[in-house]
């Protein structure tokens, strides 16, 4: 199995991305920065770093690297339905539950399960009155939603 791993400096501090046998299976916040020796860069993670780096400036953005988030059945069914939601918009949980046929807690429950933030974008789903949670990080989590949902209101940089 080939782990590669990845750090980027971002306007929501560190993050880490791991990529296993070429494809993105976690992005992480870290509290510290990393230590230079941590890094097992591959063309996975610098793929992930690039998309990251140009999804914070603002410009168009490259492909993704292939993704392989492990979850259920069900979450992966959740997953696969924020795709369709554009950049700068939202849906709350309610609309994603009678999409997919579920409940809302049920949708709360595979969002907070995601492993690959930003890449997969749950901070795109929204409550019904205010913003819901963000990966489980309480206050902290919350500030990342509403920059993450600011951010996305600005135009992307055309080149």
């Amino acid at each position: 199995m080939a782990t590669e791993q990845g750090f980027l400096h971002s306007p929501l501090g560190w993050l880490r991305v791991e990529c296993v046998d070429g494809a993105l299976v976690s992005i992480d916040y870290l509290a510290d920065p990393p230590s230079a020796a941590s890094s097992r860069s591959g063309p996975c993670a610098a793929l992930a770093l690039a998309w990251l780096e140009a999804y914070f400036s603002r410009r168009p953005l490259p492909g993704l690297p292939p993704l392989a988030p492990e979850g259920t059945r069900f979450q992966q069914r959740v997953w696969r339905a924020l795709a369709d939601i554009p950049r700068g918009q939202t849906r709350t949980y309610g609309e994603l539950a009678r999409q997919l046929g579920t409940a809302p807690r049920a949708v709360g429950g595979a969002l907070r399960s995601n492993p690959i933030p930003l890449f997969i974008p749950c901070h795109r789903i929204v409550a019904a009155h205010g913003l819901g949670g963000y990966d489980g990080a309480g206050e902290e989590g919350l500030r990342r939603k509403e920059w993450l949902l600011a951010h996305e209101r600005e135009p992307v940089e055309r080149t």
